[in-house]
């Protein structure tokens, strides 16, 4: 059986990305409801709000759900102790060094997986005793890594290194990709971008029907000198890009930026003056689905890639 499925007791290797201002409860539960994972985003929660997700996605489910730590976050020590006390079973952590609450985590009987952009991170993701790594590429929406390696350059590269289970991001947002990222080597995907725009969702109606209006090259990978991140080009962005290319500084830019731009984008839809954090595949999204819609439709054209490849 599929190492990721064993991993997580799940019935398909698909895992929803933990994604700031989208992944609440419903959506977790949506997806885990459908034989996937879910990930309630811990990154744009204050830990009441954290604990309020966390019991109302047990009532939605009796399905596996986990939770995604941005391991940068303020308030660490009260996410945890909430993680501990709800007894979450699935932690994947982001954005920080693995290593310091991999082991604790772990004794408590907790499955850790860590997600990395990079050959390096992921070898220090293994040695630091995580059950998996997520494998980012380029193409992915929101932060990035700086290295700006492909999907399909990546997963082969990071598959080659580790022994542990490869879940691969970045690009995959139907059964078509899913199908290449196995067979580049991953035993499973995260989507992020197209359970943004899902019913269950938690992000604003002008924010998922901004994403469904998007074309290939409408967003870009900036702010690569504070913290790389892809969006879609709206006034902001292309105000940030204009002092990128007037030799701004790091703090003039950090200034600009401000604090909850990805709040006022995502959750507030303010299409102007917010971050629109969506991957390139938002180009291939053209409606707003159910989240057990989404699932299906993956297996179905992943069943159906992988017989069309068995004939040539």
């Amino acid at each position: 059986m599929n190492r990721v499925c064993n991993l997580f007791n799940i019935k398909y290797p698909i895992v929803q990305g933990g994604m700031v201002w989208c992944s609440g409860w419903r959506l977790a539960a949506a997806v885990s409801n459908a034989g996937g994972l879910g990930l309630i985003g811990a990154g744009s929660m204050h830990p009441d709000v954290f604990r309020e997700h966390i019991i109302k996605c047990k009532e939605a489910t009796d399905k596996p759900f986990g939770v995604n730590l941005p391991l940068l976050y303020p308030q660490m020590e009260d996410m945890i102790n909430i993680i501990i006390e709800q007894e979450v079973k699935i932690v994947f952590t982001s954005a920080g060094n693995p290593a310091k609450y991999t082991s604790f985590f772990k004794e408590k009987g907790i499955t850790v997986v860590h997600v990395i952009a990079n050959s390096k991170f992921a070898i220090k993701a293994e040695q630091s005793g995580v059950d998996a790594i997520v494998a980012e590429g380029f193409e992915a929406g929101g932060h990035n890594g700086r290295e700006e390696t492909t999907t399909i350059a990546l997963i082969p590269m990071i598959k080659d290194l580790v022994n542990i289970p490869v879940i691969a991001a970045g690009g995959v947002a139907n059964g078509r990709q899913m199908a290449s990222a196995m067979l580049l080597g991953a035993e499973g995907v995260q989507v992020g971008s197209r359970f943004a725009i899902t019913e269950e969702s938690s992000a604003h109606s002008d924010f998922k029907q901004r994403v469904v209006d998007c074309k290939d090259g409408d967003t870009i990978l900036t702010l690569k000198s504070v913290v790389p991140v892809r969006l879609v080009k709206n006034d902001f962005c292309n105000r940030v890009e204009k002092m990128i290319l007037d030799g701004k500084t790091t703090e003039e830019l950090k200034h600009e930026l401000g604090r909850g731009r990805a709040k006022r984008g995502i959750f507030e839809g303010d299409l102007s003056e917010g971050e629109i954090e969506i991957g390139q595949v938002s180009a291939l999204i053209d409606r707003v689905e159910k989240a057990e819609e989404v699932v299906s439709g993956m297996i179905k054209e992943y069943n159906a890639a992988i017989n069309s490849l068995t004939e040539l």
